[in-house]
């Protein structure tokens, strides 16, 4: 399949919330050439990336919206425009290529429409900034609700996010204690030609200078290193561990910080590892054997602990909870575009079922650290604040991290350029 039609259908199947990125790309990427295969992703994450931004453009070049059926055109026009702007592929080749692909998508009528808008874009690109320059859509490539968002909880730190998230996310690896450690690896690294530096707030951490594939990175099929943001490398610290514990990992795929949990007490932890999805827990295994760690994996609805709980309580709960994803949108840019305004509240609703489900199975002096990537203080602070408010053995553990912004109820991590993603803790500890 031509790479340019296989972004499109990707793009494509996004705008019609037929599927996310992570799921829709891996699929297509193997119907194109090895040669295009970071062309292709390239194209897909760019154009999703900035895609409030080449929509403001088609708006004025349009004389009406795209309808639904015709959503790969406006797919393949903000795909175009965006090679125009920010990749050396030659203008006629990307005008060419887009006038091409109305014929495979079977939409021959479109052609000269393609190549209308494509020319106009390239003589008024001037006066389309100048038309533009007032809207926030085009100044921050992202939509205006989340902006408005933003700006009520975070005034001061809005342009560094919007920044941030529209950066390339860097390749983040967490050392097995285990096996070896932080200085160790930077050796191997440097031995290896790979540029990387230690990540600044967590002890295991590495960032690569630049992207490369695992196969790679010396030992990693030996289970010796993992990719991990720095900012979730957190999460296992949080919790205080002691070997011996009985720990639940709660929503856990794919099974990064049930890994950790596990390299940090030296396999020596009785660990539960639940998530909804049995589908994604195979993933969990998968990462759980090449690092010759143990843990039991449940599929199963965290909410309702009945089908699934033995009835033994936790010293330990790590609750990653199903959130916006607003603190990992450089590396999930569909983001953008599948969230919608509603979804926070439903969003906090079940963050707070989840905890107060949770809670019940957490021993005395135990502790549940609640975490999400989100950056939006209604799925945070004010879940955590609902929750105690009706769980009066719930007391709020002051967090002393060396990054982000203390909360009344926890700590917001920002995104940063280069840097970590962006995430909130909360530790909460059950009071005898």
């Amino acid at each position: 399949m031509n790479v340019r039609i296989a972004a499109a259908r990707v793009i494509t199947a996004v705008l019609q919330d037929e599927g996310s990125l992570s799921t829709l790309l891996p699929y297509y990427t193997t119907k194109v050439d090895d040669r295009d295969k970071g062309l292709m992703q390239q194209l897909c994450y760019g154009t999703l990336r900035y895609y409030p931004r080449l929509l403001a453009y088609l708006n004025l070049l349009l004389a009406k919206p795209f309808k639904t059926k015709d959503k790969d055109l406006e797919a393949v026009l903000a795909c175009s425009i965006y090679q125009l702007l920010e990749t050396r592929i030659p203008t006629h080749a990307a005008v060419n290529e887009a006038v091409a692909a109305c014929k495979a998508l079977k939409k021959p009528w479109a052609k000269g429409l393609v190549n209308a808008v494509l020319r106009r874009f390239l003589r008024e690109r001037e006066q389309l900034d100048s038309a533009l320059k007032q809207s926030s859509a085009f100044k921050t490539a992202h939509p205006d609700w989340l902006i408005t968002l933003w700006r009520e909880a975070w005034p001061d730190q809005l342009d560094a996010i919007v920044e941030a998230n529209n950066a390339q996310p860097p390749m983040t690896l967490r050392v097995n204690q285990r096996q070896s450690h932080q200085t160790k690896y930077l050796s191997q690294l440097e031995t290896a030609g790979i540029d990387a530096t230690a990540t600044l707030f967590t002890p295991e951490g590495i960032t690569l200078k630049n992207p490369r594939d695992v196969s790679a990175l010396p030992g990693f099929s030996e289970g010796e290193v993992s990719v991990q943001d720095e900012a979730a490398q957190l999460s296992a610290h949080l919790l205080d561990l002691k070997p011996g514990q009985r720990i639940l990992d709660a929503c856990c795929a794919p099974g990064g910080k049930t890994c950790h949990i596990l390299e940090l007490v030296d396999n020596n932890a009785e660990l539960i590892a639940l998530d909804i999805s049995a589908k994604r827990l195979e993933r969990v295994e998968e990462n759980l054997e090449r690092l010759g760690l143990q843990a039991t994996l449940v599929a199963g609805d965290a909410t309702d602990t009945n089908s699934w709980w033995d009835g033994q309580p936790f010293d330990r709960i790590l609750l990653d909870a199903p959130c916006s994803a607003t603190g990992v949108i450089r590396r999930h840019p569909d983001v953008k575009l599948l969230r919608k305004p509603a979804d926070i509240a439903k969003l906090a609703k079940l963050q707070l079922t989840l905890l107060n489900a949770l809670w019940p199975l957490l021993k005395d002096d135990g502790i549940l650290i609640y975490a999400t990537c989100s950056t939006l203080p209604q799925e945070n602070d004010q879940v955590v604040l609902r929750f105690i408010a009706s769980n009066t053995d719930a007391v709020v553990k002051k967090l002393d991290l060396a990054t982000g912004i203390k909360t009344p109820f926890g700590c917001q991590l920002l995104p940063q350029v280069g840097g970590h993603d962006g995430f909130y803790y909360a530790q909460l500890k059950k009071q005898t």
